[in-house]
């Protein structure tokens, strides 16, 4: 659309789509979030451990890489989680003789190092020109045509983004891909996509907001993040002494409300700031790497240091950006490392629970119907991964005796 002159209302019909889907996602979760709470309450550690388990398995099925290095980077985050003391013994466990490691490894140091420090690594090692469209923007304001045309993708877009985000997993990730491929399929003209459909700019950006706000929805409800963003939003949760989960709305309800409010709040600011001040968002990509990169890594230092005042903080930063840069190198994915070391801690106490609860028999995720449902959807998942592995070994092994 930009090269056809119509940049303006492509970022148009981007920002009213993504400002109606995300209203909409509000909406879903001030009717959906309580009842689903309260229907929470009913379940056990089993159930917990069971839909954990799912949420982990949905991350790792639909990581963009190798399947089985997002299952070892997920096993990976578990273990990273169980550094400390444990939570039953009181013991610590694989501290190595660090003090600073009894209280486990910082999420904010990790995550920092993982994504910031390992991107700019990477971006040093080879010289990054941006080539932007420069194409005049004007006329913001879709006209009646473009509305006519795009109203019902930002409605499909909406629902489709809000159902995916509620699932543990990459909805926020797939909704925008899955969107647009539906509204290509049903599109009387599917060769206009890619070459200026506005209904390609309004369908994937109202479900990626939609999927955004519905993520917060098994966040506070069932206090399983559902993706690694939700489970960084689930660790500062944490750290201010805020259990998410089925007994958040009623604990902390100015918390919940106050959360609702904001959204709606940032959702009108949305317009207001992205309308206004489009060009002046260009030309911030027009800034050399050079320059950029400096206060990236200074604001990586300052947030690591700042939440314990501990130089320990800074060599774990730098030691994970080291090391989530070779992860990068050889195809390993960081989502499923910070997903898992979210939920290990939890997924263990829920296994431990459970084992106490059944006295050592693991057959109590089985005869509970939502475990056993979750458990199996988790199983078909993992299994399913390796039918096309069996079915290459096997036309190998047809072609060898042949």
């Amino acid at each position: 659309m930009a090269r056809q002159g119509r940049a303006g209302p492509a970022l148009g019909i981007a920002a009213w789509g993504s400002f109606i889907a995300g209203t909409i996602a509000n909406l879903g979760l001030m009717f959906v979030a309580v009842p689903l709470a309260y229907a929470a309450l009913s379940l056990g550690p089993p159930e917990y451990f069971s839909l954990m388990c799912m949420g982990l398995v949905i991350v790792t099925y639909l990581a963009q890489r190798s399947v089985l290095k997002a299952i070892m980077m997920a096993l990976v985050g578990i273990i990273l989680g169980s550094i400390g003391l444990d939570l039953i013994t009181g013991l610590p466990r694989f501290t190595f003789g660090i003090n600073e490691l009894t209280d486990g490894v910082g999420i904010i140091p990790l995550v920092m190092g993982l994504f910031g420090i390992s991107e700019i690594l990477e971006n040093l090692e080879e010289s990054l020109e941006r080539d932007v469209f420069k194409a005049p923007i004007k006329n913001l304001w879709p006209s009646l045509k473009d509305w006519a045309q795009a109203k019902w993708a930002i409605v499909r877009g909406s629902i489709i983004g809000f159902l995916l985000g509620i699932l543990p997993g990459g909805g926020a990730v797939i909704s925008p891909f899955v969107s647009y491929a539906v509204e290509k399929k049903i599109s009387k003209n599917p060769e206009k996509f890619g070459k200026g459909a506005i209904e390609g700019v309004a369908s994937p950006e109202s479900a990626n907001n939609a999927a955004a706000g519905a993520s917060l929805i098994p966040l506070l409800s069932l206090g399983i993040p559902p993706n690694p963003i939700m489970a960084i939003f689930f660790s500062a949760l944490i750290i201010h002494g805020i259990q998410p989960g089925p007994l958040l709305i009623k604990q902390h309800p100015d918390l919940f409300w106050g959360l609702v409010a904001s959204l709606y709040l940032g959702n009108a600011l949305l317009i207001v700031l992205n309308l206004p001040l489009i060009g002046i968002w260009v030309k911030v990509l027009k800034i050399p790497y050079k320059i950029l990169f400096p206060l990236i890594l200074l604001f990586c230092l300052i947030g690591a240091y700042s939440m314990n005042n501990v130089n320990f903080d800074l060599y774990v930063m730098i030691f994970f950006g080291v090391l989530g840069w070779g992860m990068r190198k050889f195809g390993y994915e960081g989502a499923p490392l910070i997903l898992a070391y979210v939920l290990g801690p939890m997924l263990e106490n829920a296994l431990r629970q459970s084992l106490l609860i059944s006295q050592g028999s693991f057959w109590i995720f089985m005869t509970r119907p939502i475990s056993a449902v979750a458990l199996g959807f988790a199983i078909f998942l993992l299994l399913s991964n390796l039918f096309p592995f069996f079915r290459k070994r096997r036309r190998e092994y047809g072609e060898f005796k042949e």
